[in-house]
């Protein structure tokens, strides 16, 4: 039997059913380049004629030139009519879809109840359905929905749902686990029987994740015949989701010897992963095997000695196999090895036999003691090291802050921030406004040094996050404030801990100013009352 299989996405039908997504006909489109890119075989764009979102893609993805076969997605023909006059069918053949996913019913219960027509009147409308869109032609590939319940219930008749698509000319059929409810044993048992039942046809497999077995079904259904696999990346989906291809791909590939896709694509994993977490607006698990930024993160220092001597004690695959990276984590488990080869990670020479990486270990023990924690904080962590090795230069004294939030009834809150500094000897007090009180003392701070530092001009924060390090304290609990950065160019994070919210943020502030200016020169500044005498001169 081959060991190809047929990668099937539906992110961008299937997925997008998931709680809190959306995505506008541009991202649609974005997403189906990068998934042509990692090279899957079909792309299920939505259902055609649904909505003006899913009618614009079909026209749009057209013009694209992808390899990968763009999918429509519908079901079948009505009850008691006919497929040449169906407008769901018709709409699909006017898509200019490659391939059509047809869903139909497999399982007597759904007949009965969901459709409420006969057993046999079914299998018609299956029949006539994909018959009528292969010889428009079509691919088509049938999702026998419900598969499994239907199995355990009737098997006889699932089975003649099978074979009556199979004789109408679907050119996959595809079991559905609808429910999510299905055992991997069970998996593994229903698809031998139906193979063995219609060895000339080709079958596929479509799980959804309601037990946490979507990945474990899909293993099982291909292990016993299935060549072809639905799913969506980071296994977004309706309830608990679809089965995630960014686990199924390497699992099948890499463990189990299948091939999927080409090897240097599976090397773009990670990145479609992040990517398509960024276009959704949905966080990633950081511990999602193999594309997470924590599947290849060490934390304890007998790990962290392990893997410098061969990262095989404590990674399963090389995470370049799938574009990861290994990160060392600094924490109060860590020990000098961690931060030898964190430094090491930042390009920073760092003498393993001198003080200052036991200097460094004992400090952030100590910090993270008080409620610092610097797994999420890189840019902090950098500046804690430089600054043990001597390498952060002072690029401004910090004088004080002062804080202005008035609330008049009818108005909007206003919030201002005055910061008094000084940059190379000279006092600097400014004053900003801001939408909330974080937002206007970045403002002041940017106003004071970006004229020192024109690169400041390129930053900005990006996220603001607040945690209650102790709630039994309510009100008065000590906070952890991380903050993250972005430039044209790279993005960092930083922390700070207070009993004061304003005073945590100012801490998490003011070391992402620092972290963004690590490498530079303040400008010279020309004296007003110079520069006027220069012209006076002239």
């Amino acid at each position: 039997m081959s060991k190809n299989i047929s990668i099937f996405d539906t992110t961008l039908r299937d997925g997008t059913q998931g709680e809190g997504i959306s995505l506008s006909v541009d991202d649609k489109l974005n997403i189906a380049k990068k998934l042509d890119y990692l090279g899957v075989e079909y792309i299920e764009g939505g259902i055609p004629g649904s909505n003006s979102k899913d009618i614009e893609f079909f026209k749009r993805v057209q013009q694209l030139g992808l390899t990968s076969k763009i999918v429509a997605f519908g079901s079948t023909r009505r009850k008691g009519g006919n497929a040449e006059t169906d407008a769901n069918l018709n709409r699909i053949i006017e898509s200019g879809a490659d391939a059509a996913t047809l869903v139909g019913k497999s399982w007597d219960f759904h007949v009965h109840t969901a459709l409420q027509t006969t057993l046999e009147e079914n299998l018609d409308m299956i029949y006539d359905s994909i018959h009528y869109l292969k010889r428009n032609g079509l691919e088509v590939i049938f999702d026998a929905e419900h598969f499994f319940d239907g199995y355990k219930n009737n098997p006889e008749y699932t089975l003649s749902v099978m074979t009556r698509a199979y004789e109408a000319g679907a050119d996959w059929l595809v079991m559905c686990d609808t429910n999510g409810g299905t055992m991997p044993h069970e998996i593994q048992e229903i698809v031998r029987a139906v193979v063995s039942h219609l060895p000339e046809a080709n079958f596929g497999i479509h799980t959804h994740n309601d037990c946490e077995l979507a990945v474990a079904n899909t293993l099982a259904a291909i292990s016993a015949g299935a060549r072809h696999v639905q799913g969506t990346i980071n296994g977004y989906g309706e309830r608990c989701g679809n089965a995630n291809l960014c686990s199924v791909i390497p699992n099948l590939q890499l463990k189990l010897g299948y091939h999927c896709i080409e090897e240097d694509k599976l090397a773009q994993l990670t990145n479609v992963s992040r990517y398509v977490s960024e276009i959704a607006n949905v966080n990633m698990p950081v511990n999602q095997p193999y594309v997470g930024s924590a599947a290849f993160a060490h934390k304890g220092g007998i790990h962290v000695s392990a893997i410098l001597r061969d990262s095989r004690t404590y990674e399963h695959i090389a995470p370049e196999q799938v574009g990861n990276k290994q990160r060392i984590l600094v924490s109060e488990l860590a020990g000098q090895s961690n931060i030898i080869s964190k430094a090491q990670e930042l390009g920073i020479e760092l003498d393993p036999t001198s003080s200052h990486s036991r200097q460094v270990i004992d400090r952030i023990k100590d910090m993270e003691h008080q409620g610092y924690q610097f797994e999420g904080a890189d840019g902090s962590l950098e500046l804690l090291i430089r600054e043990a090795n001597g390498e952060v230069k002072e690029l401004f004294t910090f004088e004080s802050f002062k804080m202005l939030v008035e609330k008049t009834a009818g108005k909007p809150v206003v919030s201002e921030a005055f910061v008094k500094l000084s940059v190379g000897g000279r006092s600097h007090y400014t004053a900003a406004e801001g939408n909330g009180p974080v937002n206007a003392l970045d403002n002041a701070l940017r106003k004071a040094l970006v004229t020192y530092y024109p690169s400041l001009q390129e930053m900005h924060l990006s996220d603001y996050k607040v945690r209650v390090l102790d709630d039994k304290d309510t009100t008065a609990a000590k906070v952890r404030v991380l903050i993250e950065s972005k430039n044209f160019s790279d993005g960092w994070n930083t922390i700070g801990v207070s009993e004061n919210v304003i005073e945590a943020s100012w801490e998490a502030l003011v070391d992402s100013f620092r972290y963004a200016l690590l490498d530079e020169v303040p400008s010279e500044i020309v004296e007003p009352d110079t520069l006027a005498q220069g012209m006076v001169n002239h």
